[in-house]
């Protein structure tokens, strides 16, 4: 379970000592080195969804150990979610020049005749599956069957790959047109289980005995966008309303830490505020630029809950070596011990750095993400540093430094550091003319809705 694991900024020209660019209107100046230096940790997170891709399905492996250790010799296992992201990724390789517009056609249109044949339930794909076979790979004893949180990510990348290709050659013209075959199958209103909220899975062996209805404030809101955007199966509003924001309990008790506050309550144990991959996920393609609702400005609880991941790490209450304002990033990732949600408080907070926190913040905390990037990469490299980028997690503290990557924390690495530069995924996205008859239908603004 991942719940608790789950125009504007353009890189200017390149002149002789900065490359310049307007984020959230702040003026901030990236050296020539420091640009060089983001391309290369992008490009090597983007290399896990292209060499590293399962060969048949040409779908991200759920994980990726250097070291050659995996556990239930699932090397073969892919994951709905994180491929999600990594179609996304591929989109980025094409426009940064790390594979050509061919290669990505290729791997996308092996990636599509895959999710076409693959194992679905109600047009909902499970969380893993055999990447050989297309045959569903239990993520849990009862949890063999459509997963709509991670099919959701899923979705979300597909529709930014349909965006891009739509007006392409006959052969992007016809990939677009299987996406949208795929998005329209998504049965998002079975999933409702009769009742005015999401569940999260149903399995044809066990049916909703998993009774894992979604509420928010967690990583699953692009789940409730695209239920109420479907244009064949949606939603409506009060599904939105009643079951993620819980009738405006949503907005009870919001967290806060030193001079920042959040505007909704997080989920569970969230002292602080939630793992930081809850201002990723959802936003990878959903632009929170403007985006506001009843419930939040977007933006403000995304920039916020990075500020108070980084200001935690910052002030370093637990005494933890190597954390400081060039060293910071709590999020769900591999641990000293197993996988644990690391966030911002006593409890959660286990001494790990997972550089996917802090890369993926590249929108929201600019500098701060330049600036744990850079010490990793200048000063701990050999100890950080494999075949796929910056590894997903480590302790300076433990001494431990393992040479694993995870899809769900490479992606957003990709994926938010070109938001970041180019808005790419998020203008991909938000073009959707679904999406934005479904935003409207919610009662959200955004920019992209004028």
């Amino acid at each position: 379970m991942r719940l608790f694991l789950l125009s504007f900024i353009i890189f200017g020209s390149i002149g002789c000592a900065h490359s310049k660019k307007n984020v959230a209107n702040k003026q901030v100046f990236f050296s020539v080195e420091e640009e060089k230096i983001f391309t290369t940790v992008q490009q090597a997170a983007f290399q896990y969804f292209y060499d590293g891709a399962e060969p048949t399905s040409g779908l991200a492996r759920e994980r990726f150990h250097a070291d050659n250790i995996y556990p239930q010799n699932d090397k073969s296992t892919v994951t709905s979610g994180g491929g999600g992201f990594g179609v996304m990724a591929i989109l980025v390789g094409i426009e940064r020049n790390f594979i050509t517009r061919k290669q990505g056609v290729q791997q996308l249109e092996k990636i599509v005749h895959f999710l076409e044949t693959a194992d679905r339930f109600h047009g909902a794909w499970p969380h893993w599956w055999n990447g050989e076979t297309g045959k569903v790979k239990p993520f849990g004893k009862k949890d063999d069957g459509g997963d709509l949180v991670e099919t959701s990510f899923m979705i979300q990348g597909l529709l930014c790959v349909r965006q891009y290709f739509k007006n392409g050659s006959a052969e992007e013209k016809a990939l677009a047109a299987r996406i949208d075959t795929l998005w329209k199958a998504v049965e998002f209103n079975w999933y409702r289980n009769g009742k005015n909220v999401l569940y999260w899975h149903w399995s044809p062996n066990f049916a909703w005995d998993m009774n894992f209805a979604v509420h928010g404030y967690n990583e699953c809101l692009i789940m409730y966008i695209l239920a109420a955007s479907s244009p064949t199966h949606a939603v409506p509003a009060e599904v939105y309303h009643e079951g993620w924001a819980e009738n405006g309990k949503i907005s009870n008790n919001p967290p806060a830490y030193k001079n920042y506050t959040l505007q909704m309550h997080h989920q569970g144990d969230a002292v602080n505020g939630g793992p930081l991959f809850w201002s990723h996920y959802s936003y990878l393609g959903l632009d929170p630029r403007g985006l506001k609702d009843k419930y939040a400005d977007y933006w403000l609880e995304n920039t916020n809950l990075a500020l108070i991941n980084y200001q935690w790490c910052t002030d370093n209450p637990k005494k933890y070596k190597g954390y400081g304002a060039d060293s910071w990033g709590l999020t769900s990732s591999y641990s000293i011990k197993g996988y644990a949600g690391h966030a911002p408080s006593e409890k959660r907070d286990l001494g790990v750095i997972s550089p996917t926190a802090a890369l993926s913040s590249f929108p929201y905390t600019p500098q701060q993400s330049m600036a744990a990037m850079m010490r990793w990469y200048s000063a701990i490299k050999d100890k950080v540093w494999g075949p796929y980028g910056f590894y997903d997690a480590f302790s300076e503290t433990a001494n431990w430094y393992t040479p694993r990557y995870l899809a769900i924390d490479q992606g957003p690495i990709v994926v938010m550091m070109e938001n970041y530069r180019s808005g790419l995924l998020w203008n991909l996205f938000m073009s959707c003319p679904e999406i934005k008859k479904g935003l409207k239908k919610l009662e959200f603004k955004s920019p992209h809705l004028k």
